[in-house]
């Protein structure tokens, strides 16, 4: 083997091995919404503080997730960074005219946390759609979330959810059933993920072959 195609074996391996550190983003967001959202279920007055915060997090950890994406299709980073800058300046600006034109004073606790929440997985899709296809799972995670948030009791979808996963009396049992889904969309997260960066490594690999 000759010292360039070492050197080129050496540098993918290298480009490839990161993967749990790749992962991080994607464990954050459906962590932190899973421990939200149970600090939510012992008091909701509590935490929407925290929700409003997290906003912003989950900005910063879609603009750096997006990146490979981007580089698959093509499109100008510059470009991509202006999208993401004005999709998630938009709803934190949204929620800064809520605080503080006297909208927020008009909802309570439960209602402005499921609102943030709904506008949080909204944007968060339109992200996916468009640049990150990987918080889709998210998304929907964040949607299940506002939901039961908004509708504590006798809630069709954390019902039905609960009956998929096969947990018993899922009435009573939001954060065994939020886990659940956690965990199943990380995993589909997870399948995306990787494809992706099969995606990354195959784009790279035939720009090598073309510039050899």
């Amino acid at each position: 083997m000759s010292e360039d195609s070492t050197a080129t074996s050496a540098k993918s391996k290298g480009e490839n091995s990161p993967l749990m550190i790749s992962l991080l983003p994607l464990l954050v967001l459906f962590g932190a919404t899973l421990a939200l959202f149970w600090l939510s279920q012992r008091d909701i007055s509590a935490t929407y503080k925290y929700w409003e915060i997290f906003v912003p997090v989950v900005a910063f950890l879609s603009l750096v997730s997006g990146w490979g994406q981007a580089y698959v299709s093509g499109d100008s980073r510059l470009w991509y960074l202006l999208r993401q800058l004005i999709q998630w300046g938009l709803l934190i600006g949204l929620l800064y005219i809520l605080n503080t034109q006297g909208i927020r004073a008009l909802m309570s606790d439960q209602q402005y946390t499921s609102i943030v929440l709904y506008l949080l997985a909204f944007t968060a899709l339109i992200a996916a759609i468009q640049m990150d296809f990987r918080l889709i799972f998210f998304s929907v995670f964040l949607l299940f979330c506002a939901y039961v948030i908004m509708v504590p009791a006798n809630n069709p979808t954390l019902i039905g959810t609960g009956n998929f996963f096969g947990i018993a009396d899922p009435a009573t049992k939001p954060l065994t059933v939020a886990a659940a889904l956690a965990c199943a969309g990380f995993v589909a997260s997870l399948f995306v993920h990787v494809m992706m960066r099969g995606a990354i490594t195959s784009k790279r690999m035939a720009k090598r072959r073309n510039a050899s």
